[in-house]
């Protein structure tokens, strides 16, 4: 209290007020350290704090040291806790993460993308392994959108140790993978605009790969464009909607087209974002040319589309969740910034992901700072990625310093630059 202020006649009530008059000068104590200073019971202190927690005058917490757990589910003790002025806390929290930032030294761009080839598991010693190691890949990926045919000749083979595509088929048979294009063909993103294109197999078209419970949040939203389909993909799209899943052989039934119409009609459907299928050797099937011939034999077995059912990719029906979409980011990238976020199709906008990522950092779960020097604007980094960040800055560091002792160990005596060396080499 104010020292014109008569002091409280209820000890209980002046020990309240020096407990918060000594919290509004002091960082974080506990009961026990507070009963010390001012030579009262702990009990009393704890009552004291009790009523200012009331008051919206302090918080508790474990600010300067990890949580104890307690035995047996019991709750955890008052006496554990330290309590702390809100203000001051604020401000101890203001302190501390521009230290941090200032702990942080950001790295070239040819640093940066050596973390990244560490970061997904591209660069020698880092791949992953089996049909577990398949599956986190397509974690860190998901929402990417690739080349169909690349998935298993470059992004899958070069990340998991002798990729097998079996490992991909397991996962999808399980139910855990899905895979579908998220950002639409051209002539199936325009609402207003439709234009009739036909959209034939293609090597190239873009799809992702991705766990099937995300799905309710990293599939986007489609125009209904209904106008911009052929008559064979209205057809089959009708009968996917009526029927539910189905095989190849039953929409040719349920549609009364022709085989090769029915596959036409899936391509489009699929380029259009609409369709995926139980596995991915239904994509497989869809754009190796190969394989298309041998529906047209008389000898074929069976149609290279009946492996597995055709479905209409399910969309999400609520707005995009943005902080699922900032983790996932972070998870793909390690580091975030807009240049990053640049080369996501499917991602909310970068200031919906800014105030995701503000609160992230102040919640204590990433770091922002200045990280890649060719990056502008706010950065946001995972606490595992600096790390790696600074191993990949020691190693290049500790490299070009190698580099330059063998240069001035072999250069010859009274060289005194580059171009003496290029004429004796020449």
């Amino acid at each position: 209290p104010l020292l014109s202020e008569p002091a409280p006649d209820d000890p209980e009530a002046a020990l309240t007020e020096i407990v918060r008059g000594w919290l509004e000068s002091t960082g974080p104590q506990t009961a026990a350290t507070l009963a010390r200073t001012f030579a009262v019971s702990e009990d009393a202190v704890i009552s004291s704090l009790l009523r200012l927690e009331h008051e919206g005058q302090v918080l508790r917490g474990h600010f300067s040291s990890a949580p104890t757990s307690p035995a047996n589910g019991e709750s955890e003790p008052l006496q554990s806790f330290e309590w702390a002025n809100r203000r001051v806390l604020a401000r101890i929290h203001r302190l501390t993460l521009g230290r941090l930032r200032r702990e942080i030294e950001p790295v070239s761009t040819t640093d940066y993308l050596e973390f990244v080839r560490r970061w997904q598991h591209v660069a020698l010693g880092t791949q992953l392994h089996g049909v577990d190691g398949t599956l986190q890949v397509i974690k860190q990926l998901q929402g990417l959108e690739y080349p169909a045919q690349a998935w298993e000749q470059d992004v899958l083979p070069t990340r998991v140790t002798r990729y097998r595509s079996e490992w991909l088929d397991k996962l999808c048979a399980s139910g855990e993978v899905m895979w579908g294009r998220l950002s639409p063909h051209p002539a199936f993103d325009d609402a207003e605009q439709p234009r009739r294109r036909r959209v034939r197999p293609s090597r190239v078209a873009p799809v992702s790969l991705f766990l099937r419970e995300t799905a309710d949040w990293l599939v986007p939203r489609r125009h209904d464009n209904e106008n911009a389909l052929s008559g064979r993909a209205q057809a089959v799209r009708g009968a996917l909607g009526a029927r539910g899943a189905s095989f190849f052989l039953e929409l040719v039934q349920a549609t009364g087209l022709l085989a090769s119409e029915v596959e036409d009609a899936l391509w489009e459907l699929v380029a259009a974002g609409l369709v995926t299928a139980d596995g991915f050797d239904n994509l497989r099937s869809l754009i190796d040319p190969k394989r298309r011939l041998a529906l047209g034999r008389r000898n074929a077995a069976r149609p290279r589309n009946a492996a597995g059912r055709w479905a209409l990719l399910a969309t999400r029906s609520q707005p995009a969740d943005v902080e699922a979409f900032a983790r996932q980011l972070l998870l793909r990238w390690g580091v975030l910034s807009r240049d990053v976020v640049r080369r996501e199709n499917v991602a909310p906008a970068w200031r919906d992901l800014l105030v995701c990522l503000r609160r992230l950092e102040a919640q204590g779960e990433i770091r922002g700072g200045r990280f890649v020097a060719s990056h502008v604007g706010e950065q946001y980094a995972l606490p595992e990625a600096i790390d790696l960040l600074r191993a990949v800055r020691r190693a290049s560091a500790s490299s070009r310093s190698s580099e330059d002792d063998g240069a001035r160990s072999a250069e010859p005596a009274g060289a005194s630059d580059t171009s003496s060396l290029q004429r004796r080499a020449g």
